[in-house]
């Protein structure tokens, strides 16, 4: 059980990140508490009472309040990110009790173990700004959609933004391969494909592989795994929660997996060869995707078949116009991923969207 309580006074620490600060003398309760940290991924201060350090009671992030110890926190400085936790769920007087040291939640254990490990999670990551978040899909078969996933997750990477990229297509070979990393250690998507609760942020890109200067979360050839849609909603959660860039190659079928990744999208590209039979296939997925996807544009691929160019293969798909993608010859060009050459036609086109996107998210 978890519970609320109104608070709107300031805090020094809102917005930073650090170690939570535990205070209780409950042998028992300090285990329990110790071990929901591990979980999160937070190493925390323990005290019996309030700190004697200057500061650290105002400005730890978050502080655990065990039940034991309300009465001697009374005359403590009140402040947000206060838990006063406990484990009698027949105790009305807690409620009283959090009234008097200021605190916002009420918490019972073995109940409100999952929030509060989210809570804690928040802590030792840090919560910021979540990741910028593309979406690329094909118009048809053959569309060029992974070539422009990885160029955008390489330019991307190259300007200096953290970046994920993210396969979710267990159909589409890899893009491992694509960009040269098949055999890069790291973990591929049937590790996660048993996770169900929250995936930590930190945890998450530490386990995979990093090829130019990016991470990427591809397929392995083994036999196929399904990876249920509670498992991409959870670590396509915490790849944004990093913050930077994600990039997620998506197949053209919507499932319940591709409609959880498509729930966490801020920008959908829809790649679309310049002639009528890819138009006209590219018409049904942009009907099934735009469904979805409050922000879905077309990005164009030439050459044009005779009557078309960008302007009207977007107007004939009723879609905002993203650009016209250029070709490349020579990729791969001498281990050149796609976009990895940074002065040639694909990165160019590539930097001009993530500029164009970026605008529009800081004016949104």
């Amino acid at each position: 059980m978890a519970g609320a309580i109104t608070n709107d006074r300031p805090s020094a620490a809102e917005g930073r990140q650090g170690r939570p600060l535990i205070v209780t003398e409950d042998v028992e309760l300090l285990d329990d508490l110790l071990r929901l940290c591990a979980a999160a991924g937070a190493r925390p201060e323990v005290h019996h009472g309030v700190p004697e350090g200057r500061g650290r009671w105002e400005t730890a992030p978050l502080v655990l309040v065990g039940d034991d110890a309300a009465r001697r926190l009374r005359g403590a400085a009140r402040r947000r990110g206060v838990v006063l936790v406990g484990k009698d769920q027949d105790d009305s007087g807690v409620w009283q009790r959090a009234v008097e040291i200021g605190a916002d939640h009420v918490l019972m254990l073995p109940d409100g173990e999952q929030w509060l490990v989210d809570r804690i999670a928040d802590v030792a990551e840090g919560v910021g700004r979540p990741a910028l978040t593309v979406g690329v899909i094909g118009g048809r078969g053959g569309a060029g959609a992974s070539t422009l996933a990885c160029a955008l997750a390489v330019t991307s990477a190259r300007q200096g933004t953290r970046t994920l990229l993210v396969d979710a297509d267990p159909l589409g070979g890899g893009l491992d391969v694509l960009l040269g990393g098949e055999s890069a250690d790291g973990l591929r998507w049937p590790a996660f494909a048993a996770s169900r609760g929250r995936v930590g942020g930190g945890a998450l890109e530490e386990s995979l592989p990093e090829l130019h200067s990016l991470r990427v979360l591809s397929w392995d050839r083994g036999d196929a795994v399904t990876v249920p849609p509670q498992a991409v909603r959870a670590v396509l959660a915490a790849g944004r929660r990093r913050g930077g860039s994600v990039v997620v190659d998506l197949p053209r079928r919507i499932d319940e997996g591709v409609a959880e990744a498509l729930a966490q999208l801020d920008v959908g590209l829809l790649v679309v060869p310049a002639e009528l039979r890819a138009v006209a296939a590219a018409s049904r997925v942009a009907s099934s995707f735009g469904m979805v996807l409050r922000d879905l544009r077309v990005a164009v691929r030439g050459p044009y078949a005779p009557g078309l160019d960008d302007h009207e293969v977007a107007r004939l798909l009723g879609l905002p116009l993203a650009g016209e993608v250029p070709t490349e010859a020579g990729l791969p060009d001498g281990g050149k991923p796609p976009g990895g050459i940074s002065r040639g036609p694909l990165a160019r086109f590539c930097e001009g969207f993530w500029e164009r996107v970026a605008v529009r998210g800081e004016a949104a």
